[in-house]
């Protein structure tokens, strides 16, 4: 069975929004993106309004398995983290309307899966989430292919079952990608 996921990259000024869908051998296919944009000089409500219209328009004509959006994490501009953090409220609230499950990753997780390491730049990203898919340019703006590499990583991570193991019987049969991927979720379980 093919597994269809959104990816959100939340953010206010841009949202980055991504569809894939992933079979079971982990095939990954682009079916759409986009960025969702709302100026700073509207009022909060109707920024907030823009990204609910238009989530609730991708969830419907998408009907994605499941929503996967980055968790937020703490910045030092905490105007930011605020801004990030009502955008993935309504992003959540939508999927919670509709019964589609809700999964958070982090940036650390996110990269750890698509480029094997958990400190990789935007760039870097972008380039594997373009090779992963197939495609013939990079999707742009990086909202959007982050999105994308949300929708993969939870993808890849639900095809997999339980988490990787780095210790014990078969974590030698880890390749450096895997065993980055599991020191990324280890590091984000033991920060919640």
């Amino acid at each position: 069975m093919t597994l269809r996921v959104l990816g959100v990259d939340p953010g206010l000024t841009r949202c980055g929004i991504g569809v894939v869908d992933v079979e079971k051998n982990r095939r990954a296919t682009m079916v759409d993106f986009g960025v969702v944009g709302t100026s700073p000089e509207e009022s909060l409500d109707q920024r907030l309004l823009v990204i609910a219209t238009s989530i609730d328009d991708w969830l419907d004509r998408y009907e994605p398995h499941v929503l996967a959006v980055e968790r937020v994490f703490s910045q030092l501009n905490v105007s930011t983290v605020m801004g990030v953090a009502q955008a993935s409220g309504v992003v959540i609230a939508a999927a919670a309307r509709r019964g589609i499950p809700v999964a958070l990753h982090t940036p650390s997780e996110v990269k750890a899966a698509v480029t094997g390491s958990g400190t990789s730049n935007k760039d870097a990203v972008t380039k594997l989430v373009t090779k992963i898919l197939r495609l013939d340019a990079p999707p742009r703006p990086a909202d959007a292919a982050d999105a994308l590499a949300l929708a993969i990583t939870h993808a890849w991570r639900a095809g997999s079952g339980a988490a990787v193991s780095t210790t014990g019987p078969g974590s030698q049969s880890l390749t450096p990608a895997q065993r980055a991927w599991a020191d990324a979720e280890a590091k984000a379980r033991r920060a919640r």
